[in-house]
């Protein structure tokens, strides 16, 4: 399955469920990035580093960021939903439908109810 990097703002429910489909996701937390201010640009390049997709629910800076480095492992961009296993499985289904993701960006919605 794919390696990701969430950055500090994602919900560690989500983080959970895509570890129980199979996914190796690394947190701002656990890599010891959290609460330290670091600019978008070197979130990206961290998960670049780690050869990682980027999930996040920052949408509009990394929208930005996409178009100035298109040399990323990809990145996940995410609307905010109250269901963790429902996004977790978009998720997931949007990894396997577009694999590889180097250079793509990739958006996860939440569903129109």
């Amino acid at each position: 399955m794919a390696k990701i990097y969430t950055n500090e703002n994602f919900r560690y429910s989500i983080v959970i469920k895509l570890r129980e489909l199979g996914h190796d996701v690394l947190t701002a937390l656990e890599a010891g990035n959290a609460n330290q201010s670091i600019p978008d640009e070197n979130v990206l390049e961290f998960a670049k580093q780690e050869n990682r997709i980027l999930l996040t629910f920052n949408r509009q800076d990394f929208i930005k960021l996409h178009y100035h480095f298109s040399n990323h492992k990809g990145i996940i961009i995410c609307s905010l939903d109250p269901d963790a296993e429902g996004q977790a499985d978009r998720i997931h289904k949007a990894i396997l439908q577009e694999n590889p993701l180097d250079g793509k960006l990739i958006r996860v919605n939440k569903p129109n109810t």
